[in-house]
């Protein structure tokens, strides 16, 4: 399979005769016709029946792409910029968020996990052969995200290879500061796509968190005070969530133990009150000291949270602790075909915040791969991941509360690499094989999607420009 290798897109077409210079968004229809979908075999793991699932597409919309000019270097809008803060923000205009990019324009985060130069294993002669250098290969790189439409880099990146790039993306920086503490503690072990700890408890009231948390962020961000290019920064990935953290708190020694008995000190009996009250007061102190950490080291740029996954998605406690001290609140978002609306709504309104959907991908049968380990969904084709690709966006779009997504990952797993977690050995997750080729199916859709991806947006909230 050859490198991937598509036209640039062209410049939109007129329309019944406008001249060019009116704005874009005139030039659509009022109403948006719903959009296309057919029934594509699915199922949640290898072992499970194949079931027909509704997938939308965006062909029905019939929406020409934005051309490059329509853009600024950083991905955002050119046309109606908001305030230029020279740093990433967010904003709500209307009832929709965006983040709005260093020079005003206003921007969707279409990005990829874990973009890194993989030389290892089975990808270490085809990245010798096609690439020779880390450099080199960051280069092409970025010009493939960027002809497929993907606006930046997400979690677990080699955002130091990328950024040194004479034609640099948006990226953010992921940190693990719990994840580090409690190794110091020597509290922490390998779960399965994340770090786990001693009995689920976060050691977040343990001496030193503060102090720890404030030595990384300098020494690991300092460097990137002034960096347009930076989004922002995760402080964690997948921390654990128990309903009953107040009773194994009380249940544990020393501090933790402590604080835990503080605040149960005159309220009576542990109820299931108590414990939500509970969980809310732990992740309120995580994301205080956190985020206090990391504006010291980065005050002009954006705090993403800790990257929920599963058990926060119905627990509003923890939405309500990370939306009094994040900007944009970040969750792994698997186990559904479609995007739960009540979940992006409930986030909204729990958090006060906009979400940015950190992971989501599916797996295809025909890689080759056997596809036992790790969350997505599995399907037969390429082709059907990239429809997933489409449904799974269209949704996020609707909610206009989603400020962004990012697919997980660049690269397929390695099954000749046993140094991975269990949840990462076998499995097609990325928009490359291990040989560096591409999946030009899957990556096709995702392309049709991302370039139309501001038009859609203008045609589902009624062709009005943004403006206030």
């Amino acid at each position: 399979m050859a490198l991937l290798s598509l036209p640039k897109p062209g410049l939109a077409r007129r329309r019944g005769g406008f001249p060019r210079i009116l704005p874009w968004w005139l030039l659509l229809p009022l109403a948006a016709p719903a959009a296309e979908s057919r029934f594509i075999d699915a199922k949640a793991g290898v072992t499970d029946p194949w079931k027909g699932r509704e997938t939308r597409s965006v062909a029905s919309f019939g929406l020409d792409p934005l051309a490059p000019e329509a853009l600024t270097r950083f991905g955002g809008l050119a046309a109606d910029k908001r305030r230029a803060s020279g740093f990433f923000r967010v904003e709500k205009l209307g009832d929709r968020w965006w983040f709005i990019d260093p020079e005003g324009g206003r921007f969707l985060f279409t990005g990829v996990c874990s973009v890194k130069p993989e030389a290892r294993f089975q990808a270490a002669e085809p990245f010798a052969r096609l690439y020779g250098t880390p450099q080199a290969w960051a280069a092409k790189t970025i010009s493939t995200l960027r002809e497929h439409g993907f606006n930046g880099c997400g979690g677990f990146s080699d955002h130091d290879t990328l950024r040194a790039a004479a034609n640099p993306i948006p990226y953010t920086v992921t940190l693990g500061l719990m994840a580090g503490f409690g190794r110091t503690l020597g509290v922490t072990r390998m779960d399965s796509g994340h770090t786990g700890y001693e009995d689920d408890i976060l050691p977040v009231f343990e001496p030193g968190f503060a102090e720890f948390c404030q030595g990384v962020c300098r020494e690991r961000l300092t460097a990137l005070k002034d960096d347009p290019f930076l989004v922002g920064v995760f402080s964690d990935n997948e921390l654990p969530l128990k309903k009953d953290l107040l009773d194994r708190m009380l249940k544990a020694s020393g501090a933790t133990r402590e604080a835990a008995a503080r605040f149960q000190s005159g309220k009576g009996p542990v109820t299931d009150s108590l414990r939500r009250d509970f969980v809310e007061h732990v992740f309120d102190t995580y994301f205080r000291i956190t985020t206090e950490a990391i504006r010291q080291a980065l005050p002009n740029h954006l705090c993403l949270g800790s990257r929920f996954h599963g058990p926060a998605k119905g627990n509003s406690a923890v939405w309500k602790a990370a939306g009094r001290w994040c900007d944009v609140v970040s969750m792994n978002y698997y186990d559904h075909w479609n995007p739960q609306k009540e979940h992006l709504r409930q986030w909204q309104e729990w958090s006060g915040k906009p979400c940015l959907i950190t992971e989501f991908y599916v797996k295809a049968m025909d890689s080759g791969l056997p596809n036992t380990s790790g969350a997505g969904w599995v399907v037969k084709t390429q082709a059907d991941r990239g429809a997933f690709y489409q449904n799974f966006a269209l949704a996020l779009i609707e909610s206009k509360t989603c400020v962004g997504w990012h697919w997980f990952k660049y690269m397929d797993n390695d099954p000749t690499n046993t140094r991975t977690d269990a949840s990462n050995r076998d499995s097609n997750k990325g928009l490359f094989n291990i040989r560096h080729e591409p999946y030009t199916d899957a990556l096709e859709s995702m392309r049709e999607l991302n370039l139309r991806l501001y038009p859609l947006v203008e045609r589902i909230d009624g062709a009005k420009p943004l403006t206030q």
